[in-house]
């Protein structure tokens, strides 16, 4: 049955393209030879012969493509079932029929350039509510989810808990235990743990790539700048997974061995491998956008620093990085972005075990493993330990956005005073 329903899926699909683009093509090239045909000649045409053409391209299409995206929302609602073959002929017989229309309406008082102009801004608007929509999508979606458990587990319990223990829940959940699932759903120590990481990898991602920006924008030769951009973005290209190994087999057995060197304690999954590791994939994303933000900085702003005597290093000081300060802003909350919900690397170095602890060197775990660890299970999806995820993620959600508009109120602040 499915087999089949794929196969009429595909036909449809194939059907719809090898017809309507030949359709397309035969109305552009009719459009625009009508516009030299003898019979307008000497005749001042409004628009170009390329925009008749894709008039009546849009003449062609439109009505095909409206009738085949009415049929998949009938589908889709269960409201009707429109037949493959049914819809292919009805939609090339639109097409059939708007090309028909769009090459007679072609003469020389019709203004296709507004038109198809029109068609294009209305394309690039819906385009814009297809991403706004989404973005509504995935936050009333993880809402609807959460509202679930919360209805298991007290608000105030899940973000101020310090006991991360849903495997108990499940017992109790069984009949096992006679101890209340309230309580076991702490968020605090999963929180702590992204927070660490994070920290400790910006403290390296964000002072060697601005470092690294302003050396190779300010300092470096063009020869040295061709070399050295492209080779530290490469950084960018390797998959998590082989920072995850690199972390696991090379930084953290460095970091226990140095621990111990110094008389301290520390585990083979802790937090500052994988805080080091993560700051390292994070340094090309840094150090890219605040070269690009500096490098734009009008060369005016600094040849008027040297002409009042300043040092080189002066003027990028107290006049170049104050100017890109927005954008470097912007680079810095992108990488904290991409350190939250970094996983691989976590799994694989830091481990899961939730632990509440200010010790970089002992195990922990992030918010985003856990939210996989908990969709990836065998539990029932009503479980409270899979609808956890959906609390962790919506809290996560509105930390992410008072960071942006927080980020947001700064880089104000800083543009209205350097524009």
């Amino acid at each position: 049955m499915k087999q089949g329903l794929l196969v009429d899926t595909g036909t449809v699909f194939l059907y719809l393209f090898c017809g309507l683009l030949p359709f397309a093509a035969i109305a552009y090239f009719l459009a625009t030879r009508k516009t030299f045909s003898l019979k307008f000649k000497g005749q001042t045409f409004h628009s170009t012969s390329g925009s008749y053409g894709w008039y009546a391209v849009v003449w062609t299409l439109w009505p095909a493509l409206a009738a085949s995206l009415l049929a998949a929302v009938l589908s889709l609602t269960g409201v009707a079932h429109v037949p493959g073959s049914a819809l292919v002929a009805a939609a090339l017989a639109l097409a059939a029929g708007g090309l028909a229309v769009g090459v007679m309406k072609v003469n020389p008082g019709l203004r296709a350039r507004n038109i198809v102009e029109g068609v294009i801004v209305k394309l690039l608007f819906a385009a814009s509510l297809i991403s706004i929509f989404t973005t509504i999508g995935i936050v009333l979606s993880v809402i609807f989810e959460a509202i679930q458990f919360f209805e298991i587990v007290n608000i105030w319990d899940f973000i101020f808990g310090t006991n991360w223990n849903p495997d108990e829940a499940v017992v109790h959940a069984a009949g096992a235990a006679s101890e209340s699932a309230e309580g076991l759903f702490g968020s605090v120590p999963l929180f702590a743990g992204t927070f660490m990481i994070t920290a400790i990898a910006m403290l390296v991602a964000v002072p060697v790539g601005l470092f690294s920006a302003i050396c190779m924008a300010e300092y470096a030769s063009p020869t040295f700048r061709k070399v050295a951009k492209p080779t530290l973005e490469i950084l960018a290209g390797i998959p998590t997974v082989v920072y995850g190994f690199f972390a696991a087999i090379t930084v953290s057995p460095m970091i226990v061995q140095a621990a111990e060197a110094i008389g301290l304690q520390a585990d083979y999954t802790n937090a500052l491998s994988p805080g080091i590791v993560m700051g390292i994939m994070i340094i090309p994303l840094v150090s890219s956008l605040s070269d690009d933000i500096i490098t734009s900085v009008p060369n005016a702003m600094r040849e008027g620093a040297l002409a009042l005597g300043a040092y080189r290093s002066e003027s990028i000081k107290n006049v170049v990085l104050p100017a890109a300060l927005p954008g470097i802003v912007s680079a810095f909350l992108l990488g904290v972005s991409r350190a939250v919900g970094e996983t691989m690397i976590v799994v694989m170095a830091a481990g899961l075990r939730p632990n509440l602890t200010m010790n970089p060197l002992e195990g922990m775990t992030t918010v985003t493993v856990r939210i996989v660890d908990a969709l990836t299970g065998d539990q029932a999806f009503d479980s409270p330990e899979t609808l956890s995820a959906f609390g962790l993620g919506l809290v996560l959600l509105v930390f992410t956005l008072a960071l942006n508009i927080v980020s947001l109120l700064v880089i104000r602040r800083f543009r209205q005073q350097y524009e």
